[in-house]
C-alpha cells in the first residue's frame, strides 16, 4: 500500500496493540506523522514542544507526561485513520514542513537545510534525484548510447537503479558473485555499520526492514539484495567479472573495457560512458611485516574472512584496533583461548548505548504502518549529527590546548570521552593510558561504543600490545618488547583507500593513464570527473569518505544526480563531456584548502588511514553535507567542455 512513495502496510491492529506500539516510538517523529495524516498543524503549534536533543535519544527532552499526552492524541488520530481505510497522507505546504522541522529540531532550521531535507525525505513522492532525460519526441535517445558500470556495491547498484528508471541501456561488471560490495565481502564476526541503520540506506528505498539500530553485515547485505531484486537489476549484471583496463577511444567517443572472468579468460566491452562504483574500501591493505608469508597457521585479512578456520581454543592475534578490529575483538573473545590485540594507536569512542541494541517492536511497527514516520526519523538522525559534528575538527589556531584538542567544542567532547573511558577502566591506569588517544576527537576515525571494547580488553585472557611489530615467525609475532606465540593471525588493517581505482588502469585521451595524472594525489571535479577522461564518472572515489558522521549513501546519491545530468546530455546525442582543467584545478584547490582548516591532515596526526603517502588527505569530504548537496544539485555548463 503506497501513500505517494511512502510505502506502508495498512493498519489492522486493535486499539490496544496500537497503543502498545506507540510506547516505543519517537514522539516527535510520531507527532510529525499526525500532521501528515490530518493536514492539521495543531500538534506542532500547541503548548508541548521538544526542548533539547541528546545524542541517540529521540524524545527531545519531553517529559513523561508530555509524551503520554501526545501519544494519547496520536492514538485517536490513527484510530480514525485506520477506520477510514488508511487514506493517503496529505501533501503538506512547504512552509508547514519547515515548521515541523523547526519543532522537531528545537531550533530554527536554515532555509538551505530545509531544501536539502525536503529533497532527502521526498514526502511528496516526486523522486527528485532521478535522471531527467529530454522529451524523447523532441530529442530521441541515441540508439548507440549505453553505459558500463564497474561494481555492484552500494554505488554501482544505485547507478543501475537510476539508469533502469531512465530507460538507459547499461551493463554492470561485478568482480564478486553477488551484490553488496563492502557488505558482501566483509563477513567477519561482529561486522556492522557504524552509521545509524535508518540513515544508511537509499533515500528512495524503505528503511523498515532493519532489526537493529546499527545493522549487522547479513542484514545490510539483504537490504541491498532486496533493492537489487525490487528494481530488476539482475538481467544487467555479469558476475565474477573483474575490470582490468579501460581505454578511451577518441575517434569513436567510447570506452573500450577489458575484463577478466572467473575462468581467467579476458573479454572486452564497449560503452559510451563509464561509471566506476568500486569505492574506496574494496582492496584490503595487507601490512608489510617481515616473515608474514612464513607464518605456519592461518593468516588472513578481516575483509577476506576465512570461515573454514575455527578460532575455538586457539591463540589469536588481532593486528589492528580500528573500526574493524574494534568490532571483531568482542565478537570472538568468548571462543578463543587467548586474544592478543596489536594496537598502533588508540581510537576515540563515542558512548552509544544503542550500538548493539535491537530496534523496539513499536518502532518497527511505526516504520511499516505510519506514512512518513521513517522519513521524519531520518530527519532527526541527520539533524543531530552530520554537519554540526564537523566543527569538532575545525582548527582554532589560537586555541591554547592545540593540537591535543582542536577548539573549545573539541575540548568539551574530549572531557566527556575521557570520562567514558575512566568509568570503565579507571581502576586499571595502565589500560586507561593505552586506550586514551592524545589527539583531538574525530581527527581519526570515530568509533561507536557501548562498552563492549573495553570489557573485551579487560578479560583475563586478552592482552593489548602497543609495541611495534618487528617480524612474524612461524608460530609467533615479535615486537620491540617481546615475543607472542599465536596460532592464527587476523589482520584488521584497513584498505588501500588512497589508491583510488587501483589496480585498474584507466587510460584517457592521448593515451594518458589516470594513475600518471594523479601521481598518488587522487582528485576529481566535484570528486567525480577528470579532464581528458571524457564520459568517465567516479562514484565513491576521491574525497567521498565521511569522517564527521553522516551516510556515504547520501553523498553517492548527490553524485549520481550530477552524473544523471551529464548522461542526459550524452543520451540526447552529445558526443562527450568532461570538466574544464580550470574547474578541476579550482575545485581541487578549494577542497585541499578546506581540509587544511581541519585536523585530519594536520602534521600532528600520525598513522591515519585518511592520509596518503605524502601525508595529505585525498579521501575525505571536508564540506558540509548541505554544501555538497548544493554543489551537485545541477550540472554547471560553464565548468564543462561538451562536444
Amino acid at each position: 500500500m503506497a501513500h505517494g512513495h511512502l510505502h506502508v502496510e495498512p493498519v489492522t491492529d486493535g486499539d490496544d496493540e496500537i497503543a502498545a506500539a506507540l510506547e516505543d516510538v519517537s514522539v516527535p517523529a510520531l507527532t510529525a506523522v499526525l500532521v501528515g495524516l490530518t493536514g492539521d498543524p495543531a500538534p506542532v503549534r500547541g503548548p508541548i514542544r521538544p526542548r533539547q536533543w541528546v545524542h541517540n535519544e529521540f524524545q527531545g527532552a519531553l517529559t513523561e507526561d508530555e509524551k503520554a499526552l501526545l501519544r494519547r492524541d496520536a492514538l485517536a488520530v490513527i484510530r480514525s485513520w485506520r477506520d477510514a481505510g488508511c487514506p493517503p497522507a496529505k501533501e503538506l505546504d512547504p512552509a508547514l514542513v519547515h515548521e515541523i522541522m523547526n519543532w522537531i529540531a528545537c531550533e530554527p532550521v536554515p532555509d538551505d537545510y530545509v531544501a536539502m531535507y525536503r529533497d532527502e525525505m521526498d514526502l511528496e513522492g516526486r523522486n527528485p534525484r532521478a535522471i531527467r532525460l529530454p522529451d524523447p519526441e523532441q530529442v530521441p535517445l541515441d540508439p548507440g548510447f549505453g553505459v558500463l558500470v564497474i561494481g555492484c556495491g552500494e554505488s554501482g547498484l544505485l547507478a543501475g537503479i537510476r539508469l533502469k528508471e531512465a530507460g538507459i541501456p547499461f551493463t554492470i561488471l561485478e568482480k564478486n558473485a553477488d551484490v553488496g560490495g563492502t557488505w558482501y565481502e566483509n563477513r567477519y564476526p561482529g561486522a556492522r555499520v557504524d552509521v545509524a541503520s535508518h540513515y544508511y540506506n537509499y533515500s528512495f528505498g524503505p528503511n523498515d526492514s532493519f532489526s537493529e539500530y546499527y545493522a549487522r553485515q547479513p542484514e545490510l547485505y539483504r537490504y541491498f539484495r532486496a533493492r537489487f531484486d525490487e528494481h530488476g537489476i539482475g538481467a544487467h549484471v555479469r558476475w565474477r567479472c573483474e575490470v582490468e583496463r579501460a581505454v578511451w577511444d577518441d575517434d569513436g567517443a567510447r570506452w573500450q573495457v577489458t575484463y577478466r572472468t572467473a575462468d581467467g579468460t579476458t573479454h572486452t566491452a564497449s560503452a559510451s560512458a563509464l561509471i566506476s562504483g568500486v569505492g574506496l574500501l574494496s582492496r584490503p591493505l595487507i601490512p608489510d611485516i617481515p616473515g608474514l608469508a612464513d607464518f605456519a597457521g592461518p593468516a588472513f585479512h578481516s575483509a577476506q574472512w576465512d570461515e573454514r578456520v575455527d578460532l575455538g581454543g586457539r591463540r589469536v592475534a588481532l593486528i589492528g584496533a580500528g573500526a574493524s578490529g574494534f568490532q571483531l575483538g568482542p565478537a570472538v573473545v568468548d571462543e578463543v583461548e587467548r586474544l592478543t590485540v596489536f594496537q598502533r594507536t588508540p581510537q576515540w569512542m563515542a558512548p552509544n548505548p544503542r550500538y548493539h541494541d535491537q530496534i523496539r517492536p513499536g518502532e518497527r511497527w511505526a516504520m511499516r504502518h505510519l506514512p512518513g514516520y521513517g522519513r521524519w526519523y531520518r530527519f532527526m538522525l541527520m539533524w543531530q549529527s552530520s554537519d554540526r559534528l564537523l566543527e569538532l575538527v575545525r582548527v582554532d589556531p589560537e586555541w591554547p590546548d592545540f593540537p591535543r584538542t582542536a577548539n573549545a567544542f573539541s575540548a568539551t567532547r574530549r572531557e566527556a570521552f575521557v570520562r567514558w573511558i575512566d568509568e570503565q577502566v579507571g581502576d586499571d591506569p595502565d589500560l586507561a593510558r593505552k586506550v586514551t588517544p592524545d589527539y583531538p576527537p574525530m581527527a581519526k576515525r570515530m568509533l561507536q561504543d557501548n562498552g563492549s571494547w573495553l570489557r573485551c580488553l579487560r578479560r583475563p585472557h586478552v592482552d593489548l600490545v602497543n609495541d611495534q611489530i618487528l617480524r612474524v615467525e612461524p608460530d609467533a609475532i615479535v615486537t620491540t618488547a617481546g615475543r607472542h606465540e599465536v596460532d592464527v593471525i587476523v589482520m584488521a588493517t584497513g584498505f588501500r583507500a588512497s589508491e583510488v581505482l587501483w589496480p585498474m588502469e584507466i587510460v584517457g585521451r592521448g593515451g594518458v593513464s589516470l594513475t600518471d595524472v594523479w601521481q598518488g594525489r587522487p582528485a576529481g571535479y566535484l570528486n567525480i570527473t577528470v579532464p581528458d577522461f571524457p564520459n568517465l564518472f567516479i562514484l565513491g572515489g576521491p574525497a567521498t569518505s565521511l569522517a564527521h558522521a553522516g551516510s556515504v549513501i547520501f553523498l553517492t546519491e548527490c553524485q549520481m544526480r550530477y552524473v544523471g545530468d551529464a548522461l542526459a546530455l550524452l543520451a540526447g546525442g552529445r558526443r562527450s563531456i568532461e570538466p574544464t582543467p580550470t574547474a578541476y584545478a579550482r575545485y581541487a584547490e578549494d577542497l585541499q584548502a578546506e581540509i587544511g582548516t581541519l585536523m585530519w591532515g594536520h602534521p600532528s596526526i600520525e598513522h591515519s588511514w585518511y592520509k596518503a603517502a605524502d601525508g595529505r588527505v585525498y579521501v575525505l569530504c571536508p564540506w558540509r553535507l548541505v554544501d555538497y548537496w548544493a554543489m551537485t544539485a545541477r550540472l554547471k555548463p560553464e565548468d564543462h567542455t561538451v562536444s
